[in-house]
């Protein structure tokens, strides 16, 4: 569970480093729409960055500790594969980069998705 609190850490941390970047460097280079891409991409980044943060505390805090520490680790996993897929490819997108990379989104979207509801099942189930 450690490991998701660092790597949640360390992916919020490079947000913020990228959103910077966007907001300070690439705002003369890129166009508004292309801009707007990558920003998007930031977003999400967060907001599964505190996610993975959540899922390792949540892992570890519970009383007694739950067999949760195992099963959370569903989502955590697809929220990694998400922020590499989804963000990674509207970064690659926003800069330039091969436009293969287009279906690449919704496959990273699609790992949100899942882990999302790979969570709320975990704490909803009997």
């Amino acid at each position: 569970m450690k490991l998701y609190i660092g790597l949640g850490a360390l992916f919020a941390g490079i947000g913020v480093v990228l959103g910077a970047f966007g907001a300070h460097s690439l705002k003369a280079v890129l166009s508004a729409k292309d801009l707007a891409t990558f920003q998007t991409g930031v977003h999400y980044q967060f907001i599964h960055s505190l996610a993975l943060v959540l899922i390792g505390v949540l892992g570890t805090t519970a009383n007694p500790p739950l067999d949760e520490g195992e099963k959370l680790k569903t989502p955590g996993k697809f929220f990694i594969a998400g922020i590499l897929l989804f963000s990674g490819s509207l970064y690659t997108l926003a800069l330039g980069g091969p436009r293969f990379m287009g279906p690449v989104t919704p496959l990273g979207g699609l790992c949100f998705i899942i882990g999302w509801f790979t969570l709320a099942y975990r704490f909803l189930r009997k």
